[in-house]
């Protein structure tokens, strides 16, 4: 099978193609005939070496977690899925997507939502988990409660987005001046123009706040929480000193691989009211191409690798 694999930690360049093995189903694994991989911000971190203090790969290894395809063959024990099944997962931050095969423990696999093709479907696993499970596994979020979700038209965000006003929670979102209208067709109850308007001024005594900017902006995001409220941040541990300060509570997050949750996710996507906003897809063979996109900070949509 082909597959694009890293030698070793480096820019773009070391993202090479390559014929190797096609791997075989262990015990209570699937083999994924992959249709499209996704492109995430974490997948040019692993592979610039940022991340391998604490997530060291065994190279060479094959990156990308998000996947949609079929089921090709199912190992001893598997017996959710046969094959020919159309499924999508989130792989790990091991990853192995970027390849025209897949294994995957069939306790991370659901079946792919009806109402999406592969690229699409390829665009939801790790950012609808991480949107998902930092709302309503983490920070508790309940109808009526309201959430200040950063970068909002951002991956994680617009799932975020949508998932929260699915539950009844009313929504804020920041974005530039650009995505203003986009936080519109979300359906955010108020958007904040960040370059226009200083988030803190004009946002208060909010239950939860969804961090994915880090810095700068997550310090400040404590003035907007209401007293007992918390901070969840996907990038970088918040300070506990201004948790106690505030009287809130702030955690540090990253999400996992959940079947249960994709299938959540995927009922929510079939019944129309969570859209995926794929903007770039390239063939599997542009990998450099996708993560100079993902790394440059391009659009607000997915960059979606399509396999076959």
């Amino acid at each position: 099978m082909k597959a694009i694999r890293i030698h070793q930690y480096g820019g773009p360049e070391v993202l090479a193609q390559v014929e190797m093995q096609r791997p075989a189903p262990g015990a209570n694994e699937v083999l994924i005939k992959v249709k499209a991989a996704s492109v995430n911000p974490v997948d040019w971190k692993i592979r610039a070496g940022y991340m391998k203090d604490f997530l060291p790969l065994t190279l060479p290894a094959t990156l990308g977690s998000d996947v949609s395809g079929t089921v090709e063959e199912v190992g001893p024990g598997a017996a959710r899925f046969q094959r020919g099944d159309e499924v999508y997962a989130s792989l790990g931050l091991e990853g192995g997507g970027y390849a025209e095969y897949a294994v995957a423990k069939e306790t991370i696999v659901a079946e792919k939502p009806g109402t999406l093709d592969h690229v699409q479907a390829a665009s939801v696993p790790v950012a609808g988990l991480t949107a998902w499970q930092t709302l309503f596994e983490v920070a508790q979020l309940r109808a009526g409660q309201k959430v200040l979700i950063h970068a909002a038209a951002g991956g994680v965000g617009n799932f975020a987005v949508q998932f929260a006003k699915a539950k009844g929670a009313y929504v804020i979102g920041t974005a530039s001046s650009k995505n203003q209208a986009f936080l519109g067709e979300l359906g955010v109850d108020k958007a904040v123009d960040y370059q226009k308007t200083r988030f803190e001024d004009v946002v208060h005594d909010v239950d939860v706040v969804l961090d994915t900017i880090g810095g700068d902006t997550q310090e400040r995001s404590f003035k907007a929480l209401k007293k007992g409220g918390i901070l969840v941040s996907i990038v970088q541990p918040p300070l506990q000193e201004l948790a106690v300060k505030y009287g809130v509570r702030a955690l540090f997050y990253g999400g996992h691989p959940s079947s249960s949750n994709l299938t959540e996710i995927a009922r929510l996507i079939d019944a129309g009211k969570v859209k995926t906003v794929v903007e770039t897809v390239l063939p599997l063979a542009e990998a450099r191409r996708a993560h100079e996109l993902s790394q440059n900070g391009h659009g607000r949509g997915k960059i979606v690798l399509k396999a076959a």
